[in-house]
């Protein structure tokens, strides 16, 4: 029997993904369950599995070229089964062309950052030779800056920087900002060895329980609230950033939150990430505080209706009782769909995070 191996969707959002390498070569053998081919989706790296059993037949898309989700990436069959090539082809939806050019044409452009697709060929289809090239620096020196390197934007760069620009451009975004004063954050940290961002992700928790606003999504001209509080993580990977998911994290306590936080967060820089790790969120928390940053203004993750920015942690002169103490403070920004959430609740929702981490408002303190 003739098996697919097809693009999968790993997350509502997503529209193509790109093969990161092949794992089984053309007439090799494969085993149902067994990783074939790596998979670089907006947020993570997804090892595919083989669906079926049989000889890996046909690869149509190559390493580093991007497909639809659903397009057709290779085909199984049994070791002798015959199967119609030409109609599995035919089927497969088109990949990213790639730019012919000859290898002395390829040399040259690398040794002086020239983006290949910008030169006109003038051999045999469009074909870009070395005297193309050539032409192309002289026709833009002094006009063009010398480039070090180029870094392709696909896989996980590429679906990462289309959806946070199509988040800006559909959503308007506005930010509110509030200090909050971390002490008996601090203490908690200190004697339960418990990472601040779980409780950061505790403290949001209760907020969107309370508030359900803005644990919501707008859909054709409806807000449709989320019943299961699912807040995301920000992770930054070599391969770029991912945010997996904490699943129900309102019914889950503190240490519980903190586990599930060290468990995802090594998955994600393993590239290990499943799909039900990285989709199904309805908040997500982003933090830079580790490099020094005091706050900032994230974009939200779509389709959610908000996000949280969390600076990092200073020790400043406030007014306790009427009385100037130093105390640990760190800076939290909401950036809010203007959409869904108008200022006053957007303030208030904050204001309740910051109740909850200073301990007046909550049990997790």
């Amino acid at each position: 029997m003739v098996t697919k191996v097809v693009m999968p969707r790993l997350s509502l959002t997503m529209k193509e993904g790109t093969v990161g390498r092949w794992y089984k070569k053309e007439g090799d053998t494969v085993e149902k369950g067994e990783p074939i081919v790596e998979i670089l989706s907006e947020k993570a790296t997804y090892d595919l599995e083989a669906p079926a059993s049989g000889v890996l037949r046909k690869i149509l898309v190559q390493e580093g070229n991007d497909a639809q989700v659903n397009a057709v990436l290779a085909v199984i069959t049994a070791p002798d089964e015959p199967f119609s090539e030409t109609e599995i082809v035919t089927a497969a939806p088109q990949t990213v062309k790639r730019v012919l050019a000859s290898p002395a044409a390829k040399r040259l452009a690398r040794e002086h950052g020239v983006d290949l697709s910008l030169v006109r060929g003038s051999g045999p289809e469009g074909r870009i030779v070395e005297e193309d090239v050539r032409r192309f620096l002289e026709e833009t020196r002094g006009i063009m800056p010398k480039v070090k390197e180029i870094i392709p934007l696909s896989g996980l760069k590429k679906t990462s920087a289309e959806r946070v620009s199509k988040s800006f451009r559909t959503a308007p975004h506005s930010t509110v900002i509030m200090e909050v004063d971390v002490s008996k954050a601090k203490t908690l940290h200190d004697k339960l060895q418990v990472s601040y961002t779980a409780i950061l992700v505790k403290a949001v928790a209760e907020a969107l329980k309370e508030q359900p606003i803005i644990n919501s999504t707008l859909e054709n001209n409806q807000i449709k609230i989320f019943e299961d509080v699912n807040i995301g993580v920000a992770v930054a990977t070599e391969k770029g950033l991912t945010v997996p998911v904490i699943r129900n994290a309102d019914r889950k306590t503190l240490e519980e939150i903190d586990k599930n936080i060290r468990e995802l967060t090594e998955k994600a820089r393993q590239g290990k990430l499943t799909k039900d790790e990285l989709t199904g969120g309805t908040f997500t928390i982003t933090n830079l505080g580790m490099y020094g940053v005091e706050f900032f203004t994230p974009i939200i993750n779509p389709p959610e209706a908000a996000i949280l920015g969390v600076g990092r942690i200073r020790e400043k002169p406030i007014v306790v009782n009427e009385e100037i103490k130093v105390r640990p403070v760190m800076t939290l920004s909401l950036t809010f769909d203007h959409r869904i959430v108008d200022g006053a609740p957007a303030a208030e929702f904050l204001r309740k995070i910051k109740e909850k981490i200073e301990g007046k408002a909550t049990a997790i303190l």
